[in-house]
């Protein structure tokens, strides 16, 4: 485990531990908090070579732990898996101590089982932020030993029996609130179709939309592609008016000038576009944890905020005619908008920071 030193404490500083690694899913909620507690002392938990080691600002001690997933089935990984999270606890417990945290606040995840069993057996509150339509393993695990867990979506609270929770919405980043400027070669009024396969891209979207993607610009459209690093035909396409990049730092600007999202369906992702009233063509990852896109996805779907395709059935035919009759249809786009804005919880991080501090501080 990494050690780091922190500012000096004083006596009515809030000492924090935030427990998040992985994806964007897990990670961008958490920094949002942060930045909210600008009154807390706050170090972080992670995991070594994940995304955490590049995108948590420095003035947040990073310190990381070895502990992974377990697997569907037991078996001798599973052995190697147990004594790892076993090491994980007495790391944390260490950490909590040493630094004199007064509570922990996660967003899910394997990080998330040693930093709760760490906590709770020394008396410490946490905080649990479960964005996701269908609670992960670990929030149906531990919910109930947290002093509240935070719902991204109402229909969670079906799947946590006792466990106390309320909802609050899934924070998103600061400049989401506010309008940013798109530095890209795009048009004024040209429609834009924004594609977004979240933080690990989407290889057989990213397929399918490129068989598609000279309909749509000769319909008249222009298309920003996030195609993700790992898109082995990424350079195959190229034409005016799409621009393909593996990531892009400035999502508030291109979600807020996009007509049209087409998205996988991480909860997110999802709350980014309820901010910003993007209308989507959500594509659930089919692979996800307990299908757990699915139920996301289908929240928009029947909020009338999004269309929603099953990966294994959706046709290019299919989708290059569902964008076309769509960017034919300034009407419907704009009523998917307003539906998309209904779901959006625009102060969503501001209560999740007054309920971290009250639980800590009590």
């Amino acid at each position: 485990m990494s050690n780091s030193a922190c500012g000096k404490p004083n006596q009515t500083t809030i000492r924090l531990l935030i427990a998040a690694s992985g994806t964007g899913g897990h990670l961008f909620p958490a920094l949002a908090v942060a930045e909210q507690l600008t009154d807390c002392e706050i170090e972080w938990l992670g995991v070594p070579d994940r995304l955490e080691t590049t995108l948590v600002p420095t003035e947040y001690p990073l310190h990381t732990i070895m502990v992974e997933g377990f697997q569907q089935r037991f078996g001798l990984g599973s052995l190697r898996i147990l004594q790892r999270l076993m090491g994980s606890i007495i790391q944390c417990r260490q950490l909590l101590k040493n630094q004199k945290m007064q509570g922990v606040f996660t967003t899910g995840g394997y990080i998330a089982a040693p930093a709760i069993i760490a906590a709770r057996s020394l008396g410490l509150p946490v905080i649990f932020h479960e964005s996701n339509a269908f609670p992960g393993r670990v929030t149906r695990l531990f919910g109930r030993w947290c002093h509240t867990v935070a719902l991204g979506l109402e229909p969670a609270s079906a799947y946590l029996g006792s466990t106390r929770t309320v909802c609050l919405g899934t924070p998103v980043r600061s400049q989401f609130y506010r309008p940013q400027p798109l530095d890209l070669p795009i048009p004024e009024g040209v429609p834009l179709i924004a594609i977004v396969g979240g933080s690990q891209g989407a290889v057989s979207v990213n397929s399918l939309v490129r068989q598609c993607a000279i309909s749509w610009l000769e319909g008249g459209m222009a298309i920003v592609h996030l195609t993700g690093s790992k898109d082995p035909e990424v350079a195959s396409f190229d034409r005016p008016h799409y621009i393909a990049m593996p990531f892009y730092d400035n999502m508030a600007g291109l979600l807020q000038r996009a007509d049209l999202a087409i998205s996988r369906a991480g909860a997110g992702t999802l709350a980014e576009l309820a901010i910003s009233k993007t209308p989507a063509i959500l594509i659930p990852y089919p692979y996800a944890a307990d299908n757990h896109q699915a139920y996301n996805a289908r929240v928009f779907e029947q909020a009338g905020a999004a269309q929603v395709f099953a990966q294994d059935q959706l046709t290019t035919e299919l989708l290059k005619t569902t964008v076309l009759e769509l960017g034919r249809s300034p009407q419907r786009l704009e009523t998917m908008a307003q539906n998309a804005a209904v779901l959006a919880v625009p102060d969503s991080t501001e209560r999740l920071a007054t309920l971290i501090r009250y639980a800590v501080s009590r």
